[in-house]
């Protein structure tokens, strides 16, 4: 088992590297003039890498399969992976049909940070847990991941045409919030960065709490920012807590996972800082003149078709399959546990997404702001639902 979980992270690790190496070449693209665009080797040799990429990252997800004996998608570091993969496979599927390379230098970067924010979680083989042990999990799971995955590369369309058409040479309300989802990118960073700084260092402080009236102890690997709602630092050594953890912040590991939000929240502030000072203007600024070769409309058509796509995958895995696997575990098809709560409002924001657009003609920009909308609803599903609140998918 050792040898095939080593091949499955050297798979996982070659793939991160190739998806960087075909940004690099899709980034070249850039300066060819729509001559050259039409027979862009550069691009054509970035989505070859990106081809072995995923095939490496298929390797991975087969032999990690093999190792623990389920379809590894069953805890966050396995999930986010997955989905990281599914981004990729969803650009590859856009690109043979737009042919459009400025789409890599974006989707591709967004894979990758998904991939690394997977890997700061435990990445340790375990068994199922008794609720996940039936195979409505690579259903249910995998369905909705890529679902969320194809709806991901609407954001990226979405993003790409809001650089390229709202004006940055004065500040206003749309150049504010184009930053603020910069700085989210930023973020993702930030927590990879800050959560790698110290687990080199070997970081470690342990607290012990109580947890439905039950003694427990957890380990910090990142300073205690928020510290559990009562607990007490048992490692002699190290800062104590600024504060504590909401009261409500009752599930287990919920104060350390809210510490880790925090710090990824402030180094990519920081990360995003200095950015700003080297570039002395906004991100999105400095990233415009690259974009005016991409056509609007088509990147507006992406991000719809994206969306028409996605969004019956997404129904089928995370309400239809989902509310199944309910019955059969749990004996109802719907409760209101915060995972299933979040998956409702993002069916119900992208229904919304395409009556709009189809209904009531949102082109363009409007349609680019949803699609950023939407993808910040996925993100706040698997991101603060999975780290702060306590429910029965607090496993995932």
């Amino acid at each position: 088992m050792d040898s095939l979980v080593g091949i499955s992270s050297t798979m996982l690790y070659t793939a991160f590297i190739l998806y960087l190496i075909a940004t690099i070449f899709f980034g070249a693209t850039i300066k060819e003039n729509k001559k050259q665009a039409k027979k862009s080797i550069s691009g054509k040799i970035g989505i070859t890498i990106t081809i072995i990429g995923f095939l490496a990252q298929i390797v991975y997800f087969i032999t990690r399969w093999m190792a623990s004996g389920h379809a590894p998608v069953s805890n966050l570091f396995e999930f986010m992976t997955f989905f990281g993969m599914g981004i990729v496979f969803a650009f590859i599927i856009i690109y043979f049909i737009y042919k459009l390379n400025i789409l890599g230098l974006f989707a591709l970067p967004i894979a990758m940070i998904v991939i690394a924010y997977a890997s700061m979680f435990p990445t340790e083989i375990a068994p199922l847990v008794p609720s996940l042990q039936s195979h409505w999990l690579y259903i249910h799971v995998t369905t909705v991941s890529l679902g969320e995955a194809i709806l991901s590369i609407s954001f990226v369309a979405g993003l790409i045409y809001l650089i390229r058409q709202i004006d940055q040479t004065v500040r206003s309300k749309r150049t504010t919030w184009l930053e603020i989802v910069l700085l989210s990118l930023f973020i993702f960073v930030g927590f990879s960065v800050i959560s790698t700084a110290f687990n080199l260092s070997g970081y470690s402080a342990e607290f012990e709490y109580t947890f439905n009236g039950q003694t427990t102890t957890t380990d910090y690997h990142l300073p205690p920012i928020a510290g559990p709602n009562e607990g007490k630092l048992l490692t002699g050594d190290r800062m104590e807590p600024l504060f504590d953890a909401p009261g409500w912040m009752q599930g287990v590991d919920a104060a350390r996972k809210f510490n880790t939000l925090i710090w990824s929240v402030l180094a990519g502030i920081v990360l995003y800082g200095l950015t700003r000072l080297i570039l002395r203007k906004r991100v999105g600024a400095a990233i415009q003149p690259f974009l005016k070769k991409a056509k609007p409309d088509m990147l507006d058509e992406i991000s719809y078709r994206a969306v028409a796509i996605g969004f019956p995958v997404f129904t089928l895995g995370g309400l239809i399959f989902a509310s199944i696997w309910a019955q059969i575990a749990w004996d109802r098809f719907w409760g209101w546990d915060p995972k299933e709560v979040w998956a409702l409002v993002t069916w119900f924001f992208y229904a919304a997404f395409l009556h709009l657009r189809l209904s009531r003609g949102w082109h363009g920009e409007r349609s680019a702001w949803l699609a950023v909308g939407g993808f910040a609803i996925i993100m706040f599903n698997l991101i603060a639902v999975n780290l702060i609140l306590a429910g029965l998918h607090s496993y995932a």
